[in-house]
Order: C-alpha cells, then sequence, then structure tokens
C-alpha cells in the first residue's frame, strides 16, 4: 500500500477526488482490485472508500456508525448544512445568470467576467449576488461587484467546488464535489425530511 500512500492521505484529509480535480488518481480509483486494496487498509479505521450515485467523485466514508462515528458526521453534516443554502442559491444563480437549462455540472468551465457582464445589465441578478456574497460561508464585506465575485470564487475554490487551472487566468473549472452536493441535498430533502423546502422554496426546480 506504499504507492497508495499520498492518495490515502488525501482521502483521510477529507479530499474529493474526481476527473477535474485529479484525473489521473480518480481512474487509479476507477480499479476495482485498486478500491478493495484501499478498503483493506481503511477497514481498521472504519472508514470505507465512496463515490456518489452517478461514480463522478470519491470520497470517505464511515464503515459502521457507531458512537464516535456518528459525533463526527453530526459536527461535519452541521458545518455542510450551513453551507447548504448560499450553494444552492449561488447554483441558481448559474442557471440564470449565464442562461443554462440544467445545474452546473463537473467540467463546465465558469468565468467571473461572464457573471460580471450579465450583473452589470441585470439589477436583479446584482442585487442577488451582493446578498450571496455577504452570506456567511462567503464573507464579502465590498460594495464593488468585482470584489463580490472575486470572494465568491474564492471560497468555491477553497471549498472544492471549483477548480483553478492556470492561476494567471481568470476561468475556473466544475468539480465532481458539486455532485456530491446535489446528492446530499436530495438525500436530506427526501430521507431526513429536513425543512429545506420551507427554508428556500425557490430552489426546489434545481432538484
Amino acid at each position: 500500500m506504499i504507492e497508495q500512500g499520498p492518495l490515502l492521505e488525501r482521502l483521510l484529509a477529507g479530499d474529493f477526488i474526481c476527473a477535474v480535480s485529479d484525473e489521473a488518481a480518480f481512474r487509479h480509483l476507477q480499479d476495482e482490485t485498486i478500491r478493495e486494496q484501499i478498503d483493506d487498509y481503511l477497514r481498521p479505521l472504519n472508514r470505507r472508500l465512496a463515490t456518489n450515485t452517478d461514480g463522478t467523485v470519491y470520497f470517505l466514508s464511515w464503515l459502521r456508525l457507531d458512537e464516535a462515528a456518528r459525533e463526527q458526521l453530526s459536527r461535519q453534516l452541521g458545518d455542510t448544512v450551513g453551507s447548504l443554502m448560499p450553494m444552492l442559491e449561488w447554483l441558481q444563480l448559474v442557471q440564470e445568470a449565464l442562461g443554462r437549462d440544467g445545474l452546473a455540472a463537473p467540467g463546465d468551465v465558469l468565468k467571473p467576467a461572464d457573471f460580471s457582464s450579465r450583473c452589470e445589465d441585470h439589477q436583479g441578478l446584482r442585487e442577488r449576488l451582493e446578498r450571496l456574497a455577504s452570506d456567511p460561508f462567503f464573507g464579502s464585506q465590498s460594495d464593488q461587484l468585482d470584489a463580490q465575485l472575486k470572494q465568491v470564487f474564492k471560497r468555491l475554490k477553497e471549498h472544492g467546488y471549483l477548480q483553478q487551472p492556470h492561476a494567471d487566468r481568470q476561468y475556473y473549472v466544475v468539480t465532481g464535489k458539486i455532485d456530491y452536493l446535489i446528492d446530499l441535498v436530495r438525500f436530506i430533502r427526501d430521507e431526513e425530511n429536513l425543512p429545506i423546502e420551507d427554508q428556500a422554496p425557490t430552489q426546489q426546480s434545481l432538484l
């Protein structure tokens, strides 16, 4: 398992591996033998390799939900739930600002300049972006459009939803973590019956 060490470290640190974030590692994990080796290593740690419904992203999950695992999972879910509403609003803003029919998907290219030009020409979109950027999840304190967009894209990159292939070029690529987020929202809505609908009725068309 020595050759899998760097990949295991990333997974144990909470990384999400997809074709956008790391194409070589993603292809590696599509090998059933390698997945079994990783699971064998993770079993004593009460962890296992998991993937989303469409198999577009890999991450670690708990093997058995004992008390310690439940406590940590509860904390992780609490942190994630805090980001759900701003992330859902962002997904809807992407659809409307860029005139897309569907949700942002892994591999989609997003450019802050496209958002800037659309928001400058549409007061409603401009106001929604301002509210979104000032949400604690994004944390912008600026009243300037370009600075707000910069902060939003920075936070999306920090949380692994976007990747910036070139630091000196202002475009970003959506990663497979966005599929994980959408699956999580659907799970919470359908299985846990949490009141996501009541908090954000405008987001239901997304799901």
